[in-house]
């Protein structure tokens, strides 16, 4: 019967398991992202926890949060990820986790060196007040990033739950995402989703896996890949030949800062460029305007 098979199909769990960062004792895949930073949350934190994350970072992680009565602690990101200095000194309020965005971090397109991510597992194990705390890693870009994957998990293999998602190199309605880490963690979240879904359909797992192993969807991540690396290249080049350098992002998100934000947003709708106002991706009150300009798909305007 279906009901007594494993959550994930094994030639899945064989291709995931090449490919993931660490060697992660265990891995399952969930519905989604957001569905495995949301379990992640649920397994290793409370209301009135404290919970390290980006600033500026992805918004749907702030309201998860704030729905858990949970605190944020946020740490400023520069162009290389999240800024050791503050994180140290966040360290000392005793976060139950750590958000991070790795590669291609959304809003900003910072993609984390193996140096930083080395840094901030050393900064983990030196608080001794935080042995416990546990790093949440987003992978939401996957193959369309050109930085490789990068986690916390080769130096904090027990401490780490990384997850990487599909809806950005695959397509948004294949809904699947997968979750590795220690076995005690991930075995925890599996526990849990058996009150609700059980597991993912093994179908979209079956699907999942024929567009991670086929030559020709490999062949069109990596056009892909491709294109949107072209389109953050152009979008530099015309920054910078306006006076305005702001270096090339990784993926499709670029972070710019404006004078005005309401104002940037509907100067660019009048030439037909959407873009997000930089608001809602703020942790912390900053005095600064941003707007998020993505280039994932072409305009018809």
């Amino acid at each position: 019967m279906v009901y007594q098979e494993l959550p994930v199909i094994p030639e899945l769990l064989t291709v995931l398991r090449a490919s993931w960062p660490f060697p992660a004792e265990s891995i399952t895949v969930v519905d989604g992202a957001l569905d495995a930073i949301s379990r992640s949350l649920d397994a290793v934190a409370r209301f009135g926890d404290r919970v390290i994350v980006e600033d500026p970072g992805f918004p749907p992680f702030f309201d998860l949060l704030d729905q858990m009565g949970i605190e944020r602690l946020p740490v400023p990101v520069d162009e290389h990820g999240i800024v050791p200095s503050v994180f140290a000194a966040v360290l000392t309020r005793s976060p139950v986790a750590v958000i991070l965005q790795p590669r291609a971090q959304n809003p900003t397109g910072v993609s984390m060196p193996a140096a930083k991510a080395q840094a901030l597992a050393r900064l983990l194990s030196a608080h001794k007040l935080n042995a416990d705390t546990v790093v949440i890693e987003d992978d939401h870009s996957g193959e369309i990033s050109v930085a490789p994957d990068m986690s916390l998990g080769r130096w904090l293999p027990g401490r780490v739950l990384h997850v990487r998602s599909y809806s950005k190199s695959h397509g948004p309605d294949l809904r699947v995402a997968a979750l590795g880490g220690s076995a005690a963690l991930v075995d925890r979240i599996v526990a849990g989703r058996m009150l609700g879904p059980g597991w993912t359909s093994r179908i979209l797992q079956s699907i999942l896996h024929d567009l991670l192993t086929h030559g020709d969807s490999i062949a069109q991540i990596g056009e892909a890949r491709r294109i949107y690396v072209a389109r953050q290249k152009a979008l530099a080049e015309a920054l910078t030949a306006l006076g305005w350098p702001t270096g090339q992002a990784d993926g499709i998100n670029t972070w710019l800062p404006v004078a005005d934000e309401r104002d940037a947003i509907v100067q660019l709708a009048d030439s037909g460029i959407r873009v997000a106002g930089g608001a809602p991706f703020v942790a912390a009150d900053r005095r600064e305007a941003f707007i998020r300009v993505t280039g994932g798909r072409r305009s018809s305007g």
